[in-house]
């Protein structure tokens, strides 16, 4: 997918904020610092849309970017790192749990992951979430320039396994330096979930 024009409409912490016009969307899941910004960023083609940070646990609403008016990325927040209050990590579960199994406009969730290391608790907890509701998913393992190219496959079945993930849903090898996994990823956001 080309992509000229993208606009971050609004960052909601409840359903009477999110966007009403009706268009899909795709929430992108992961733990704090696993590059969804970047990920972001990589495939609308803009250097720091999506802020990415040093410090984790930046995002802390919903951040809902549209896309060539035709679709929308949702940066959720991430999970793990966050050195926040527990009261305060609840409340964005909440958000986010709220978001995930209400959100009729919902298409898929993306999984991001690190493909340099097995999925944490936090990863294989979030994916049996999506299970458990039926909510589609597809794994996006980043960071793949930081691995050879000769070890991925390696890398991608110890995900799979760790994930237990079914076979109705793709992982995608990815790399927001080198660009790899982008087309497929449009490619499937595109066909599969329109």
């Amino acid at each position: 997918m080309k992509v000229n024009n993208v606009e971050m409409v609004i960052s909601a912490v409840k359903p009477d904020q999110y966007p009403d016009d009706g268009l899909p969307e795709f929430a992108l899941a992961g733990r704090s610092n696993v590059g969804k910004s970047s990920f972001i960023n990589k495939m609308i083609n803009r250097k720091s849309l999506a802020r990415t940070s040093s410090k984790p646990g930046k995002t802390q609403t919903l951040n809902f970017y549209r896309i060539e008016e035709t679709l929308y990325f949702v940066d959720v927040p991430g999970y793990g790192f966050a050195k926040v209050s527990k009261r305060e990590r609840e409340a964005w579960g909440q958000m986010i749990e709220t978001y995930l199994t209400t959100r009729k406009e919902l298409r898929a969730v993306m999984l991001i992951v690190d493909l340099r290391h097995p999925p944490t608790e936090d990863d294989v907890l979030m994916y049996d979430f999506l299970k458990h509701y039926e909510i589609p998913c597809v794994v996006i393992a980043t960071k793949a320039d930081k691995i050879p190219r000769g070890k991925w496959s390696k890398h991608s079945k110890i995900t799979k396994e760790k994930l237990n993930m079914i076979p109705e849903d793709e992982l995608i090898i990815f790399s927001s330096e080198t660009g790899e996994g982008k087309e497929t990823a449009w490619k499937v956001l595109t066909k599969r979930f329109r």
